[in-house]
């Protein structure tokens, strides 16, 4: 929507929108998030609010971004120096209202010219859009300053913007010193503004603490533009869900549904399939291919990247991993992997940093990877762990398998060959290589390089010592199960033998007359 500009009685301002400033209000304790952390540095979906704010208005390419700092002004300037580096931060040391903040922020850079754009940094939902048609609004009309507003369905706790009969813009009033009509008033400021410095610079001069809080209101700054004859605007968001801010944990998870509502109908309109998008949570960071399919109750965090043709979920939560095409992962977890195209992995695997699977390859239930390449084709089926391991092609890991890495100082790598074998319940006790083609037998202990084509064994021989049980354990369950089954065993061997005895006597009886007949033949 355009901007409303209040009539000037001198000729409009020709500002340099070529050149930028943007001031983000950072400073605040967020008392009612009751946390050690300050308010603008709880996560939400991939950035903090204060990240999603700074990317808002990354489009705008400005010459210089400050960062008022107040509350936790450490921990905030180590965050910007990770996801903003070239950011100002200027400390607020007293939180004197928001005047006071942007007036600090304009002295940190006395050299500011052209627009100011000053947001607030709890308002995560806010669109680059949004900033960019303000910014355009404000630049177009020449105005001294311009507001950001929204029509609400319940403005309580905001500023109202508070019009003339016209529809200029009279002035801007805080909900604690507002009269009972101003109250009803629905159309509230959304906490974003743009400004011609010069005139900002002045009237941040003339700002009085006059009021319920005693602070110094930036939005006293319109007031002052208006009584002097300077024009001054108001731009209405699109949509006012954008403008909606944070001051409690429970207004952060209603911020976090809305913005995942907005993710994956964005996901959805590209070509990818989200089979429950109420439970599907994806980080703005994400990456996902068309014709992905993500199932219900997954977590795509971060750096994640899903190919075509992918198929990820039910019950998989991937952080900073990459999914390649046609691959599938179920009811599993991942942090900083790779998996090829092609292959699997799941039903309740862990893929650790550095565990790359390349294409076809597979990793099945109750397994672990770490720092480990698993070669084109070849399977971890269940229930083993690979840790700083290269498994080559086509090999099969057998279940219960360890690659044992660690001896408590250093870790160590095992190397498994192309098309090797590995039986179940195997240790590979690193550094070790087993060749290309090479067998380990099960239940084996394998310290030394086993070659190619060749079988490598270290079982030691089975030996079972009698009676151990009865003699070790008596009146346990076992002694009494062995007892049981000795005394049928014993039953069964004596009903053996008197059958034996009986076949061996009706044999002598056919043997003697087999004679006898063959003697009456001979006498014949």
């Amino acid at each position: 929507m355009a901007a409303t500009v209040s009539p000037s009685r001198r000729e409009p301002l020709v500002s340099q929108p070529h050149l930028r400033t943007v001031v983000v209000l950072a400073a605040g304790e967020g008392k009612r998030m009751k946390s050690a952390l300050p308010k603008v540095l709880h996560p939400l979906l991939g950035r903090t609010l204060l990240g999603h704010v700074l990317s808002a208005a990354a489009p705008l390419e400005a010459d210089r971004t400050v960062v008022v700092v107040g509350h936790g002004a450490d921990q905030v300037r180590a965050h910007l120096a990770e996801i903003a580096p070239d950011a100002i931060p200027v400390l607020q040391a007293e939180q004197l209202g928001t005047g006071h903040a942007v007036r600090i922020a304009l002295e940190a850079v006395p050299d500011a010219t052209g627009t100011v754009v000053v947001i607030n940094g709890d308002v995560p939902l806010l669109r680059p859009e949004t900033v960019s048609a303000l910014v355009h609004a404000h630049e177009q009309a020449g105005a001294a300053a311009t507001v950001l507003a929204a029509e609400v369905p319940d403005p309580t706790g905001l500023g109202r913007i508070v019009r003339a009969a016209d529809g200029r813009l009279e002035q801007i009033v805080e909900e604690r010193d507002a009269t009972p009509a101003q109250r009803a008033i629905r159309e509230i400021n959304a906490g974003s503004y743009a400004f011609d410095v010069v005139r900002l610079r002045d009237a941040l001069g003339k700002l009085s603490t006059d009021n319920d809080q005693g602070e110094e209101y930036l939005t006293d700054v319109f007031g002052l533009l208006n009584s002097a004859g300077e024009p001054v605007a108001v731009h209405v968001a699109p949509d006012h869900v954008e403008t909606l801010g944070c001051n409690d944990r429970v207004e952060l998870a209603a911020l976090r549904r809305l913005l995942r509502d907005r993710i994956n109908e964005g996901w959805m309109r590209t070509g990818v399939s989200l089979l429950d998008p109420e439970t599907t949570w994806i980080d703005v960071t994400v990456a996902l291919d068309r014709d992905a399919v993500v199932d219900q109750n997954t977590q795509l965090r971060g750096a994640t990247v899903v190919g075509s043709g992918a198929v990820v979920g039910p019950d998989v939560t991937l952080v900073d991993t990459v999914v390649g095409e046609g691959a599938t992962v179920l009811r599993s977890h991942a942090v900083g992997a790779e998996v090829g195209p092609g292959a699997s992995v799941g039903p309740y695997a862990y893929l650790r940093p550095a565990a790359r699977l390349a294409g076809k390859a597979k990793v099945g239930t109750f397994v672990e990877v770490k720092n480990s390449e698993v070669g084109p084709g070849a399977k971890v089926p269940h229930l083993s762990y690979v840790g700083d391991a290269t498994i080559g092609a086509k090999a099969n890991i057998g279940a219960a398998t360890i690659f044992v890495n660690y001896d408590g100082v250093n870790k160590s790598r095992t190397v498994v060959g192309e098309g090797a074998f590995i039986g179940c319940d195997t240790s590979l006790i690193a550094p070790v290589e087993v060749g290309a083609g090479a067998y380990v037998a099960a239940g084996s202990a394998i310290t030394q390089d086993v070659p190619p084509g060749a079988l490598g064994v270290t079982r030691a021989p089975q030996r079972a010592i009698e009676g151990w049980v009865a003699r070790k354990r008596p009146g346990t369950v076992s002694a009494e199960a062995a007892e049981r089954a000795l005394r049928a065993a014993e039953g069964a061997s004596s009903g053996a033998a008197a059958a034996s005895e009986g076949e061996a006597i009706h044999g002598d009886d056919h043997a003697l007359g087999g004679e006898s007949r063959g003697g009456d033949t001979a006498t014949d």
